[in-house]
């Protein structure tokens, strides 16, 4: 496939941001990762999004860091050889999928990719292992608790009868994304803290045979409480994403009931939808 000569450097900065002023200093990986972006124009698929699928993979692996702030449409399209309004569409892709964030009068900064999440049966642990980031976690809270009236219709068991109650931080590269409690028959949760800050909940289930076989759930949104910004680090009244998940195994037992929080900033779910 013939490819075009290589296009000069893509300049850019890592900048320090203070409400409308800006202090650059030279970001040297991003410079040298852009340096070598070529575009295939004999290719049918857009210059426009060849431009925006490098940068979100840039971005999203780390080799354009956070904070790294470009140049104006005008400016990047004449470095890479396109016309402004191909390096807009370009730069608005990146906008869309929440990369970064345009200032006006400042230039593009590069934020914080959000974690997202398949709409499918797996953990945020699994979830941040497959996309590559470091999973830490921190248990406020691993008691037994007796089943009120709402958790005792979701088990079928008796009212009052003991449940095992977690309360887990969960962070990864971004910092903490989310709060997550979840409530367990006392059978399956005979681990230590220690224990479910080292692994996910799921793969503990999993090492004592649970098969996970399907879950309902209800995605919603709301603003923050107070025992919810703090430990998350979100300003006060911020959107939260929360998710309601019933967990049934292939008997069609409940194994478990979470209801988790998420930073609206740092997290998104994604879903595929097929005809």
């Amino acid at each position: 496939m013939r490819r075009a000569a290589g296009p000069p450097a893509l300049r850019a900065s890592v900048a320090t941001w203070d409400d409308d002023r800006v202090s650059d200093t030279t970001g040297p990986s991003a410079k040298a990762l852009v340096a070598h972006l070529v575009l295939d124009r004999s290719s049918p698929v857009p210059l426009h999004f060849q431009v925006a699928q490098h940068l979100e993979k840039a971005i999203t692996s780390g080799e354009i860091p956070p904070g790294t702030l470009f140049t104006n449409e005008i400016e990047l399209g004449e470095q890479l050889g396109v016309s402004r309004p191909t390096m807009r569409r370009a730069m608005q892709y990146l906008v869309d999928r929440g990369l970064v964030v345009r200032r006006r009068g400042i230039g593009t900064r590069v934020v914080q990719p959000k974690v997202k999440r398949q709409m499918e049966l797996t953990s945020l642990y699994d979830d941040l292992q497959a996309a590559g980031q470091e999973p830490l976690t921190q248990v406020l809270a691993l008691e037994e608790v007796d089943a009120d009236a709402d958790l005792a219709g979701r088990f079928q068991i008796p009212e009052g009868e003991p449940l095992v109650r977690t309360v887990r931080l969960r962070s990864a590269t971004a910092g903490p994304i989310a709060k997550l409690t979840n409530y367990l028959p006392v059978k399956l949760a005979d681990f230590s803290a220690e224990t479910l800050e080292r692994d996910g909940l799921y793969a503990l289930l999993r090492a004592r045979g649970v098969h996970m076989h399907m879950a309902t759930q209800v995605v919603g949104a709301r603003t923050a409480t107070a025992s919810e910004w703090r430990p998350l680090g979100e300003p006060k009244g911020a959107a939260l994403l929360t998710m309601q998940r019933t967990t049934y195994d292939d008997h069609g037992q409940v194994v478990e009931y979470g209801t988790h929080v998420y930073a609206a900033t740092r997290y998104s779910f994604e879903t595929s939808l097929f005809i």
